[in-house]
């Protein structure tokens, strides 16, 4: 069994490749600090005595993701398990935002998922079965932008591929986390003070929901209670007053 992740060396990224590597599988990290890599990678195989493999790669360039896309291919040292968890926020409003970074943004959270999956789909065709965990958020099911509308659309892929690639063997699911204490906020420079403090998660119960999901093949997993029932009035509630209450998000 080999578990290939992206956005490896924090966050929910790090946490799946613990809890992965304690289940014994072989890992492959991907993510672009190569001397980060290095680190996480050596300190796996000191604690659980874990096979780990190291992708260096930007996936908001074509070289990288297709780098990656190339590992996912190799039917020779197959990957059974794919968590396309690398991305990022963006602060402000997609209007007053730059339109670059806007493109760059929803390429990390669809385009690039989309590529590594298609990949990593044909080789688990191959072998007979494998798992696709795709890092959405409860943001898609709020009226919240291009992150909130990106992870909509992982989440709506993950639901229909569940579905269909089910006879094959292989199940996808979309992981939908809120509040979680990673870099995600540090990064887009969120004062996390203005978050109440029950709405957040730590990254093991996360993960630990989310594998137990996707290793019983379900297609969405909302880890806790509190969320599962934020996400069933979000879609119940009037857009005006959703969008107000989800300013921020994972």
């Amino acid at each position: 069994m080999t578990a290939l992740i992206t956005g490896a060396t924090s966050g929910l990224g790090a946490e799946f490749a613990r809890q992965l590597a304690a289940q014994g599988y072989s890992l492959v990290l991907v993510a672009r600090d190569q001397e980060r890599l290095d680190a996480t990678a050596e300190s796996l195989r000191a604690r659980y005595a874990v096979q780990v493999q190291t992708l260096s790669a930007d996936l908001v360039t074509e070289a990288g993701v297709q780098q990656v896309a190339n590992r996912l291919a190799d039917s020779n040292q197959p990957v059974t398990t794919l968590v396309n968890n690398a991305g990022y926020g963006l602060a402000g409003n997609f209007a007053d935002n730059d339109l670059a970074e806007e493109l760059a943004h929803v390429g990390i959270h669809v385009r690039t998922p989309l590529i590594l999956s298609h990949a990593a789909l044909r080789t688990m065709a191959k072998i007979g079965g494998g798992r696709i965990i795709n890092v959405a958020s409860v943001a898609a099911f709020t009226p919240r932008g291009t992150y909130s509308a990106s992870k909509a659309f992982l989440v709506n892929f993950s639901r229909w591929a569940n579905v269909f690639y089910h006879d094959r063997g292989i199940s996808v699911t979309a992981i939908c986390p809120g509040f979680v204490h990673t870099e995600f906020h540090d990064r887009m420079k969120v004062d996390k003070k203005s978050i109440p403090s029950w709405s957040w998660l730590e990254p093991e119960e996360v993960v630990r929901s989310g594998l137990t999901d996707a290793m019983a093949g379900r297609s969405v997993s909302i880890p806790s209670t509190k969320y599962k029932i934020i996400t069933f009035l979000a879609r119940v509630a009037p857009d005006a007053l959703v969008a107000r209450l989800a300013q921020r998000g994972r």
